[in-house]
């Protein structure tokens, strides 16, 4: 990295050196255990499950096998995440859910605080959503499968689109749809599996705030600002240095939140730098005081 009239250029090299290390991609840094997919989460704070196009995040798939495609043949050794995964839902090891950007994620328990005071939850689930419905921000088939769950307790999927009415083939879109909405939200979440359906093979669900109850309490002690200050600084340190732009596409954010997590942060002490330059990118770009110093 060089300093040159005050813009610190650094090359897409020395970001994929640091990445290799944090993202554990790295045959002699591979995840061989439960334990280490445990301890990797905890690090990170936050990770896909799988990798996702246009989405830079260290992932539990790649920390396994390697910087490469998922592989479509059932026995290939990466697939043992997919073990760890599943063996852990219900545990209350981690939080697992279609989150960020739709897409399946891992969080650390000390980093699901910060995502709840984030979400449309506002201390009262078993009534919020009903104030979200009637302002047109949550669906019908959302309400449905959310007032199901809360009714009845945990369902597996079948039987979950049975409750909510959404059990006709025309209907399947519109039940993954909603079920994505309230995993989004923080509303729902995957505890366990079942042996059901044709691939005896299903998810079952419950609400959040049931399965953790002292996730309200804990968020509430949280300020907004604060909560993304704290994602944002995990996030760099899982990436090292990204354009501007990428963490509020990733996390939903509009530039006024995106200011205030930073200013927050220089608030906080931690020494996030700004205004950078990648040799191949014209975009401003932000850092962690690890990478630079890496």
């Amino acid at each position: 990295m060089s300093l040159q009239s005050n813009v610190l250029d650094f090359t897409d090299n020395e970001i994929a050196t640091y990445r290799a290390r944090t993202f554990r991609s790295l045959s002699e840094l591979r995840l061989r255990s439960r334990e280490d997919a445990i301890t990797f989460v905890n690090q990170r704070g936050f990770v896909l499950f799988w990798p996702a196009q246009g989405i830079v995040m260290p992932s539990l798939w790649v920390a396994t096998a390697g910087d490469r495609p998922v592989a479509d043949a059932h026995d290939d050794p990466g697939h043992i995440c997919w073990d760890w995964k599943d063996s852990l839902l219900g545990k209350r090891i981690w939080y697992y859910a279609r989150v960020i950007r739709g897409k399946n994620t891992l969080i650390a328990l000390e980093a699901l605080p910060y995502f709840y005071t984030l979400s449309p939850n506002y201390g009262d689930p078993e009534h919020d959503y009903l104030d979200q419905y009637h302002e047109g921000l949550l669906t019908l088939e959302a309400k449905q499968v959310y007032e199901a769950l809360l009714r009845e307790g945990p369902l597996d999927t079948l039987t979950l689109r049975r409750t909510a009415h959404l059990s006709s083939p025309e209907s399947a879109s519109r039940f993954e749809r909603a079920l994505t909405t309230l995993q989004m939200q923080f509303r729902v979440l995957p505890v366990g599996t079942a042996e059901v359906g044709a691939w005896r093979y299903a998810f079952v669900y419950d609400v959040t705030h049931r399965h953790f109850p002292d996730l309200i309490v804990q968020a509430g002690r949280i300020q907004e600002d604060e909560a993304r200050a704290y994602l944002l600084r995990r996030y760099l340190l899982s990436v090292g240095a990204i354009p501007f732009s990428h963490p509020m596409r990733l996390f939903g954010w509009n530039e006024i939140d995106m200011q205030r997590a930073i200013r927050r942060l220089e608030r906080d002490g931690y020494p996030l730098k700004r205004g950078l330059r990648n040799t191949q990118s014209a975009e401003e770009w932000i850092a962690c005081p690890e990478f630079l110093s890496s």
